[in-house]
């Protein structure tokens, strides 16, 4: 059973995107940049650290880097038994999972990110991880700091982040590293996230949530306020705006995860952070990250004791490695699969090279025809008749004969 996981704010760094700009899935980001009214590409491939640190910047160009690798990896036929992201990520968690469309993902993160800056220049704040310390501990040495610093990120076991003023923050960690912390480290961030002092952020977002269309997730996506799935759309509205309020319970969302039947986690975006965490909160959990294209060929050898299935499930046997070949559709455009009885045979049948898959009808191009390249079984179509494809999609996947 694999969950994909989405990263947050603070994994982005400059020239992220040069890896996928040749790559198909790159379309993407002209899609999110329509959304958003910017020039999100700018921001992959040109913006430097220091464009890239400031919030609005950095959760726009996060989103669309994870919503790229997303949408390569569904190019592979994959599809995950559930989803999760770390504070911005759950935003592409829940793209991911379909309880979002695109566009509203977008509108929502923009909205977020602005909310966000403004918020942090009105009152000024920081954060900080702290190494070594149990939960409880570290809570403690918030309240001792008898000012504006709190809990901000459950990680992983003892590694916990704090936030609030740069004072009550420094107070904090000086308590902490006296109850035996092994180490407190400044983070290099734009203000003090998952706390009060984002209550006016709080306030905006709502407004922005207000007239995004959410719906019933078709995977189980997991809260970050409470570690818990929510499958009611009517849910996430209020979980989103506590977000920016509230703790990250990302050690107890993976904990969850994991009684829920989850084995492996993806981790799709940039960086490899969450898939750290993964290893260190979840040692039973695989955990690897996909950031950039040559990551594919990883993950499909990390599948290879498995296999694909819409479910999440990974059955016994291989699947999309060697011994196994995906038909691609030629063009864009609605699928239907060849007629019984034609050369595509049926599920379990031989398919020889040149053999008609089916058609996708491309519009003015007429209906252009999708046939295999290869010889082997046919183990199934990927997509439903009349479903719309693009071009390069998978529409069905072969077990190899060894036939030439």
């Amino acid at each position: 059973m694999v969950a994909f996981t989405f990263p947050g704010q603070g994994t982005q760094r400059a020239g992220m995107g040069r890896p996928w700009a040749e790559h198909p899935s790159w379309e993407l980001v002209t899609e999110v940049s329509e959304a958003a009214g910017r020039d999100v590409a700018h921001l992959l491939l040109d913006a430097d650290a220091e464009e890239l640190r400031a919030t609005r910047n950095a959760q726009l160009a996060t989103l669309t880097l994870s919503l790229v690798v997303l949408d390569a990896v569904e190019r592979l036929g994959l599809a995950p038994a559930a989803c999760a992201g770390h504070s911005l990520g759950e935003y592409t968690a829940l793209v991911a999972g379909a309880a979002l469309s695109l566009e509203d993902g977008v509108h929502l993160v923009v909205e977020r990110g602005e909310a966000m800056q403004d918020a942090a220049e009105q009152r000024p704040g920081t954060m900080a991880a702290v190494l070594g310390l149990d939960d409880d501990a570290v809570d403690a040495a918030c309240r001792r700091a008898d000012g504006e610093a709190w809990v901000a990120n459950y990680n992983a076991p003892e590694q916990v982040v704090v936030a609030g003023t740069k004072a009550a923050v420094s107070t904090a960690g000086t308590v902490a590293k006296d109850l035996g912390a092994r180490k407190v480290m400044a983070l290099q961030v734009g203000g003090a996230f998952h706390t009060p002092l984002m209550q006016p952020a709080r306030d905006r977002l709502r407004k922005a949530l207000a007239e995004a269309s959410f719906r019933p997730p078709e995977v189980p996506i997991t809260a970050n306020v409470d570690a818990r799935p929510h499958p009611e759309a009517d849910d996430w509205p209020s979980l989103l705006s506590a977000q920016l309020c509230s703790p990250v319970r990302w050690r107890q969302t993976l904990s969850q995860l994991l009684e829920a039947g989850i084995d492996q986690v993806v981790e799709l975006g940039p960086g490899g952070v969450l898939t750290g965490l993964a290893r260190r909160a979840e040692p039973t959990l695989q955990a690897l990250a996909v950031a950039a294209p040559e990551d594919l060929d990883g993950l499909l050898d990390a599948l290879a004791g498995g296999g694909h299935a819409t479910d999440g499930r990974l059955p016994q046997g291989e699947r999309l490695h060697l011994s196994e070949r995906l038909v691609l559709s030629p063009v864009t455009g609605v699928f239907s699969p060849a007629p019984a009885g034609d050369s595509a045979g049926t599920e379990g049948e031989v398919v020889g090279v040149g053999d008609l898959i089916g058609n996708v009808a491309a519009g003015p191009a007429g209906v252009v025809e999708v046939r295999s390249a290869f010889h082997g079984w046919l183990m199934g179509l990927m997509v439903m008749p009349g479903e719309r494809v693009t071009a390069g999609q998978p529409v069905a996947w072969l077990q190899t004969t060894g036939a030439a």
